[in-house]
């Protein structure tokens, strides 16, 4: 297993190069994006994100203290917004409260901790905890997303109704624990997901992982 996934790893650095991922600015501004981005494109993350930039708000305090409505108008862009104002301001409440709004101080706790807490704190599921600890705050843990589970299912690694756990540990339990190595994977297999193994009209036959 460790070989098939180093091999697939391999083909896909190859065929795309570095992603760079996650494009922000700052450890708070990939956490605001993790919560944002869920059930949209980055296109609408960024539209968001950049009206908040333009007010002058990206700020764990200065976001808090807005009222829910004013958050929710310029969160729009990235669509459910009264639904992530909330989770955003519940994210926020947490992140002021026990770690004084520093993603650095957050940091140097422990990743099953981290975990469990930003699991705690309602609205932020699997997807976006593990966003969170691993490009905001470096902690070796691997991101599972749809693009994930399709490509691990369509080349025979999981079932169809695989979970989240089950798809995350193939990765974690067959590869180096390494910050860098989980970051360029996940990034590479978004890549793919999106040009290749798409949900409808997969482009099978020109594939990198063809054969």
């Amino acid at each position: 297993m460790t070989s098939r996934l180093n091999d697939i790893y391999r083909r896909l650095y190859v065929r795309f190069g570095p992603q760079k991922w996650w494009p922000a600015e700052s450890p708070f501004e990939v956490m605001v994006g993790a919560i944002l981005t869920q059930n949209t494109n980055w296109l609408n993350v960024e539209r968001a994100i950049n009206n908040i930039k333009k007010n002058k708000l990206l700020s764990p305090r200065r976001l808090y203290e807005l009222k829910q409505r004013r958050l929710a108008s310029l969160i729009k862009p990235a669509g459910y917004y009264n639904i992530k104002a909330k989770r955003l301001r519940n994210f926020l409440k947490f992140f002021i409260k026990d770690y004084q709004g520093s993603a650095l101080k957050m940091s140097r706790r422990g990743l099953s901790l981290l975990r469990q807490q930003l699991l705690g704190v309602n609205g932020i599921g699997p997807e976006t905890a593990d966003s969170i600890l691993l490009y905001a705050l470096n902690k070796p843990v691997f991101v599972v997303d749809a693009y994930t589970k399709r490509i691990l299912f369509r080349h025979g690694f999981i079932g169809e109704g695989a979970g989240y756990d089950q798809a995350q540990n193939l990765f974690m339990q067959n590869l180096e624990k390494r910050v860098k190595l989980y970051n360029e994977y996940h990034a590479l297999i978004v890549r793919l997901g999106k040009e290749f193994c798409r949900k409808n009209n997969p482009r099978c036959r020109t594939c990198p992982l063809k054969k």
